[in-house]
C-alpha cells in the first residue's frame, strides 16, 4: 500500500534522515511535498531527486528563488508560513512528518490533527505548547500522533505490551549532555563550543544546548504527560551517558520493558512511517557485547535546574508551558549569539514564568499569542537590566542578570 509522505522541514537534520529512511524503504513511500525556511538551494537539490508535487519556502522573501531552481519541475511552488497549513491539509497526503524548529510548525500539526492524518513529530514544541488542544483535536477527528525522537518513540513501542491502565511509571533517560559531571560552579565558565559539543547525538545547534541545560528532558516530561495520558507523578528521568536504553515503561506487576538501539534517529523515523508494522531499514543491528555495559543514575536537579522546572510547568498547565517554550527559544537566540551565558538561559526562562497569568483552555490564536509575549519579555529582560560583567581568568566574560 503506497504512503503519501509530507515532509515539513526536509533541510534540517531530522528531515534529511526521513529522506535516507524512505530511501530504503522503497517505493510505496512516496514523498508529496517537501519544505524548508531559507535553506533554498538544499531545497531545490532534493525536489530535483524527489520530484514531489509541492515546494514550500516558509519565508516568502526566497520564493522567486526557488521557482527559478525548480522551474524545469512539474511541482507547484508555496511561499509563506501558512504554506505549512497548506501541505498539511493536502488530500493526496496521508503522513505528515513535521520537523520544524519553534511555535511555527504548530499551526500545520493542528491542522494535520483536524484533517484525521497521521502526523509524526519530531520537534517537541507542539505537544510543548498545546499538547491539551493537539491530542484532543487528533483523537475527535480519527488522527494518529506519532513520536519521533528516540524518548517517546521507546516509550510508543514499550506500551503496546501493556494497557495504559497497567502502566505503573514512565522512565525518560538522558544522556546527561555535555555536562553529566557538572556542579553548579563550573556551569559558570561554559562556552558555547563546549554547549555545542555533544557527546553521544548529532543534533541542530538550538537542540543540542537544550540537550546541556537538559531542557529538552523538561519538555519530554510535558509531552509525554499529553502523549500517554500519563500523570505527571508518573514520569521519572535517569540519567544513561550510553544512550542505548531510550526510555522505559514500568508496569504494575513490576515488569518493566525497555526499547533498546543505536543512538540514531533513523529507527523512530522509520517507526513513525511505517507504524504499527516493523521492516527492515537501515539502522544497525545493536550488539549488546560490544557495548559492554549500561549505566544509569539520578539526574542532578540541583545544578540541572530546567528539569525540577520542567516539572512544575507540567503540573500548572494551562498557558505555562508555552512561556516555558517560547523564553527557552528566545533565550537560546541570545546565547548562541553571545549575548548572554549559559547559566542566564534558565534565569530567563524563571522571570518570564514568574511575570506570567497562567490562561487556561486557550485557542490556538491565545497560545501564539501568549508565545509572543514571552519572546518579546525576554528582549525586555536584556534591554532593561543592567549586566554586571565580570571577566574570568580565562578572558570570558560573565553576564549577571
Amino acid at each position: 500500500m503506497t504512503k503519501r509522505i509530507a515532509i515539513l522541514g526536509s533541510t534540517g537534520s531530522v528531515g534529511r534522515k526521513a529522506l535516507r529512511v524512505i530511501d530504503a524503504l522503497g517505493p510505496e513511500y512516496v514523498i508529496i511535498a517537501l519544505s524548508a525556511h531559507t535553506s533554498v538551494e538544499l531545497l531545490a537539490e532534493q525536489a530535483r531527486r524527489y520530484r514531489p508535487k509541492y515546494i514550500a519556502i516558509t519565508d516568502a522573501k526566497h520564493a522567486a528563488k526557488v521557482k527559478d531552481l525548480v522551474r524545469d519541475l512539474d511541482a507547484e511552488v508555496l511561499a509563506g508560513p501558512e504554506s505549512l497549513v497548506q501541505i498539511a491539509e493536502l488530500e493526496d497526503v496521508d503522513i505528515v512528518l513535521t520537523a520544524v524548529v519553534g511555535a511555527a510548525g504548530l499551526p500545520s500539526a493542528l491542522s494535520a490533527a483536524k484533517k484525521g492524518k497521521k502526523l509524526a513529530i519530531a520537534n517537541k514544541e507542539p505537544l510543548v505548547i498545546a499538547g491539551e488542544l493537539l491530542t484532543k483535536t487528533a483523537r475527535e477527528n480519527g488522527g494518529t500522533i506519532l513520536p519521533v525522537d528516540s524518548e517517546h518513540s521507546a516509550i510508543c513501542q514499550a506500551m503496546r505490551s501493556g494497557s495504559r491502565r497497567e502502566v505503573s511509571r514512565i522512565i525518560l533517560t538522558a544522556s546527561g549532555g555535555p555536562f553529566r559531571k557538572a556542579g553548579i560552579e563550573d556551569l559558570q565558565y561554559v562556552t558555547l563550543e563546549q554547549a555545542l559539543a555533544h557527546p553521544v547525538w548529532d543534533m541542530g545547534p538550538k537542540i543540542t544546548i537544550d540537550s546541556a541545560t537538559m531542557m529538552n528532558k523538561a519538555f519530554e516530561v510535558i509531552e509525554a504527560h499529553w502523549l500517554f495520558d500519563m500523570p505527571v507523578e508518573k514520569i521519572e528521568v535517569l540519567v544513561h551517558p550510553e544512550s542505548i536504553v531510550h526510555s522505559l515503561v514500568e508496569f504494575v506487576d513490576g515488569s518493566v520493558i525497555a526499547q533498546m538501539g543505536q543512538p540514531d534517529m533513523c529507527l523512530p523515523i522509520q517507526y513513525a512511517l511505517t507504524y504499527p508494522a516493523r521492516v527492515a531499514g537501515i539502522g544497525k543491528p545493536l550488539r549488546l557485547e560490544e557495548i559492554g555495559k549500561l549505566t544509569f543514575e539520578r539526574p542532578d536537579f540541583e545544578t540541572f535546574r530546567a528539569l525540577p522546572l520542567g516539572y512544575e510547568v507540567a503540573r500548572t498547565g494551562g498557558t505555562a508551558p508555552v512561556v516555558f517554550n517560547a523564553a527557552n527559544e528566545a533565550a537560546v537566540q541570545e546565547f548562541l549569539a553571545g549575548a548572554i551565558e549559559f547559566v542566564n538561559i534558565v534565569e530567563l526562562i524563571e522571570r518570564c514564568l514568574d511575570k506570567h497569568t497562567v490562561k487556561r483552555q486557550v485557542a490556538l490564536e491565545e497560545l501564539l499569542e501568549v508565545d509572543a509575549w514571552a519572546r518579546k519579555e525576554v528582549r525586555n529582560s536584556l534591554k532593561q537590566k543592567a549586566f554586571s560583567r565580570r571577566r574570568h581568568g580565562d578572558g570570558q566574560i560573565q553576564i549577571t542578570i
